[in-house]
């Protein structure tokens, strides 16, 4: 069955992606110019894939059961980092699925899945893609520095982070360990 037209984002449900997805996936992730700009390759992507998926990382797929070719993907790394922060570590919206409102929709149910269980929300995106950086500026984001050379020589990121949980709603960012017990000088 062919593909809907990218004008019409309605009947690509976003649901956390199953084992059996992640190959499609892949796929997706080796054929974006963006990725291949990062030397991705479709076994690269798939073993980075199955390793998340393994680990609990949260990766949602926007996907259909009658195409074998996912709309896009959504992949949060529960780092709590800064203050109870999870990095979204990659959103990706195929060539042919760009503008119809997928990558919106992937953002949104990331961010509510990592709301679940963190205060903020952190991303990285090539400082030199200005419709990436205005994506995540029109969605709330706020760029707060820059990588230079932080991935690839010559390609400098910018940080990106959005407040998930105001002031007196955010979870706790440090929780007792069990079995250990701090000493009056801090040591365990």
């Amino acid at each position: 069955m062919a593909d809907a037209p990218a004008s019409r984002p309605t009947g690509w449900p976003i649901a956390a992606a199953r084992f059996d997805d992640l190959g499609p996936l892949a796929e997706m992730m080796a054929a974006s110019p963006l990725l291949q700009r990062y030397h991705v390759s479709r076994d690269d992507a798939l073993a980075s894939l199955e390793d998340a998926y393994r680990q609990g990382d949260l990766i949602l797929a926007c996907s259909r059961s009658d195409t074998a070719s996912p709309a896009g993907l959504a992949w949060v790394t529960r780092a709590r980092i800064l203050g109870g922060g999870a990095y979204l570590r990659l959103l990706l919206v195929a060539e042919t699925r760009q503008g119809s409102g997928v990558g919106g929709r992937l953002l949104r149910a990331a961010e509510t899945s990592a709301r679940e269980r963190d205060n903020h929300l952190y991303l990285l995106v090539s400082a030199d893609n200005a419709r990436a950086r205005a994506f995540y500026e029109r969605h709330g984001y706020r760029h707060v520095g820059d990588l230079p050379e932080h991935v690839l020589p010559g390609v400098d990121e910018a940080l990106y982070h959005k407040v998930l949980r105001p002031h007196g709603q955010r979870l706790p960012t440090y929780r007792a360990s069990r079995g250990r017990r701090r000493t009056e000088d801090g040591a365990c």
